[in-house]
């Protein structure tokens, strides 16, 4: 399996909306056309979406002066971050961050045309994180890790502030399943997945009852050393005969810090709560000074991902400065993948 990095495709500019950095892009493709939608850093650590065309995988044709989605509700105050999009029933759906200062969480927005996009607001559970941990200590049956995260919590805050619980890396599959919307999600230090049958439908009471059964929404936990501290979402999962293909990220704590990188495994076609593989190593590393050094050293973050014929290019937040691309042949990543299989 080769995997070749084509290095990086978009920089920052003096614009002021992303004067201080580009990653994380969400990614999809349309005829020869990628478009891109980048967190745009200003100074301040203040993000919007930014938005570029690209001419095939790599060339750069378009990009705009301006970002196309801007910070402007209670829950983004901060920042719109971290976009991932997919095309359901002709309906683009855009996720992102949210992020208000203190909390960060996962919202929709959505758009017809890729220019005009409408916010839908916040998608994830609307509860604290201690009401959470009220419900996962009573279960039982739920990794101690997901609730032991006190000091990830408020290490920076006030511990009487009612911190909401963060729930991030929010991407749906590009299809409906079953006549449902379903989508991944990341609690530390997992990844979940909720299947519904109208958005409407996550409300409160819906997510208290999720969480009672939550052992059974969770995915896929971390597994291997390059992952032991916690993984999340990547890129929206692709579509194979073999099942979907999910890029994801894993981080693990070593002597020179926290070490991103990019991650793959399959889930089963007609189930995708079930991991039927995953790759015993990273799919590719931080390695280059572009990775190694910058706002945040060690990170490769994958967050978009399309094929151009037998080819898969996974587009990445390269140490949280500039966005880069790596490129792999697709077969050959499967047939590994199945070699690792849990079945």
């Amino acid at each position: 399996m080769q995997i070749r990095k084509e290095g990086i495709i978009i920089e920052k500019t003096d614009l002021e909306f992303e004067n201080e950095g580009v990653l994380n892009p969400a990614a999809i493709k349309e005829g020869d056309s990628v478009h891109l939608f980048y967190r745009a850093v200003k100074t301040g650590n203040h993000s919007s979406i930014g938005y570029c065309r690209l001419d095939g995988p790599l060339t750069v044709a378009e990009r705009y002066q301006q970002p196309v989605i801007s910070p402007e509700l209670d829950f983004e105050t901060h920042g719109a971050e971290d976009a991932r999009i997919v095309k359901i029933d002709n309906l683009y759906y855009l996720t992102y961050t949210g992020y208000d200062g203190i909390n960060a969480r996962g919202a929709l927005a959505t758009s017809k045309d890729l220019k005009t996009f409408t916010k839908r607001g916040t998608i994830v559970p609307p509860i604290t994180y201690s009401e959470f941990v009220g419900i996962a200590e009573s279960l039982g049956k739920v990794n101690k890790n997901y609730y032991q995260n006190h000091k990830f919590y408020y290490q920076e805050s006030d511990p009487e502030k009612k911190m909401m619980l963060w729930d991030k890396n929010v991407m749906f599959f590009p299809r409906r399943i079953d006549g449902n919307l379903v989508f991944l999600h990341r609690i530390r230090p997992g990844i979940q997945i909720v299947s519904v049958k109208n958005l409407n439908d996550l409300t409160k009471e819906f997510w208290k009852t999720y969480f009672l059964t939550m052992h059974e929404h969770i995915v896929m936990d971390p597994v291997h050393k390059h992952e032991s501290n916690y993984i999340g979402g990547g890129c929206p999962p692709i579509e194979t005969e073999e099942g979907w293909l999910l890029i994801y990220h894993g981080v693990e704590k070593t002597n020179r810090g926290l070490v991103y990188s990019a991650c793959a495994a399959l889930l089963d076609l007609n189930d995708p709560s079930k991991e039927i593989a995953r790759l015993p190593y990273a799919l590719f590393s931080p390695e280059y000074d572009w990775e190694l050094h910058g706002e945040v050293n060690n990170v490769v973050f994958p967050t978009g991902a399309v094929v151009f014929g037998e080819t898969l290019f996974i587009y990445y937040g390269a140490a949280d400065e500039r966005i880069a691309c790596v490129s792999t042949p697709l077969k050959p990543l499967i047939n590994e993948l199945l070699i690792n299989s849990n079945k």
